[in-house]
């Protein structure tokens, strides 16, 4: 019944891209006023313990979408907050709910909830990983008519949640990838060596931002300093801004993105986040496309 999500490494390439394909079909229905309602009957719960703007939103109006129930529970609000285990937790909301959304600090949280949970799991952030929001930038890089086989993404700044899950995508996917970061800011080693160990995509981690973009299809930044991280400041990014001047270096006309909230002025320009070639706003408005395919995904036999 179902299945979880909870890291991009979960999926295999076929599964990627039948998201991405029904992504695109349910964004096409959307304009046209329609919507499946497959989920119908439905209640689906949101424990989120990390603030939300796109990831929350786009989860609960595609719940909507699909017919189902979304129900937001922030955590400090429930038994959570006053010392009840993830395992205990899990049991009880899995006794009332048909599929759970979280989004927190701890992978293990994740895995723990998942391990005690009788119904699917779907991993909406956690430090180490952001599944739901790789899937859904592959569908934004996929409908820019680039082949998600055949491109080079390069990822600047910090080796994040994001750079995370973009290395296990790679592996998977088939593409190449640079990631920029300081010293001392690299992706995760077992991630890293995973992905080294088991893809067939040429993964490179490097400390030279226009030495990654040079030949890039693509190029995505995030913020500096994620929820939950205190950082006295964040000067050592400061070669890593995406900005005209490393655009120079540039071989190619790449597409840049950004997950969002964006710091303009640190790690991107407003002239280069107001720019045509970057697609933020469409990656932002496809959270809610590619994740109603992801709840058709994991929530449907």
């Amino acid at each position: 019944m179902g299945r979880n999500l909870l890291a991009v490494s979960d999926l295999e390439k076929n599964e990627v891209r039948e998201m991405i394909r029904r992504a695109g079909k349910l964004k096409e229905l959307k304009k046209q006023g329609e919507s499946p309602k497959n989920l119908e009957g439905m209640s689906v719960g949101l424990l989120f313990e990390k603030q939300s703007t796109r990831t929350r939103l786009s989860f609960e109006a595609g719940l909507f979408d699909l017919g189902a129930r979304a129900i937001y529970m922030n955590p400090a609000d429930t038994q959570l907050g006053r010392g009840e285990t993830i395992a205990d937790t899990a049991k009880i909301l899995s006794s009332y709910l048909d599929g759970i959304i979280v989004r927190t600090y701890g992978q293990e949280k994740v895995l723990e909830l998942a391990e005690n949970s009788a119904v699917p799991v779907i991993n909406a952030l956690t430090d180490l990983e952001h599944p739901t929001q790789i899937i859904s930038d592959l569908f934004s890089i996929s409908e820019q008519g680039v082949d998600l086989e055949k491109f080079k993404l390069a990822f600047l700044g910090d080796g994040n949640n994001i750079a995370n899950s973009f290395v296990a995508a790679s592996a998977i996917m088939g593409f190449d990838l640079s990631v920029a970061v300081p010293p001392g800011y690299e992706p995760n080693p077992t991630i890293m060596g995973e992905a080294t160990e088991h893809g067939n995509s040429k993964i490179e981690v490097i400390h030279d931002p226009a030495s990654a973009v040079r030949d890039a299809d693509v190029i995505y930044t995030d913020v500096w300093v994620s929820m939950g991280e205190e950082r006295k400041g964040t000067k050592v990014f400061r070669p890593f801004q995406v900005n005209k001047e490393l655009l120079s270096f540039c071989h190619k006309d790449p597409l840049i993105m950004h997950c969002l909230p964006a710091h303009r002025g640190e790690e991107i320009t407003a002239e280069v986040m107001d720019s045509p070639r970057c697609v933020a706003f469409t990656q932002a408005e496809n959270k809610l496309h590619a994740g109603k395919a992801i709840l058709e995904f994991c929530l449907q036999d």
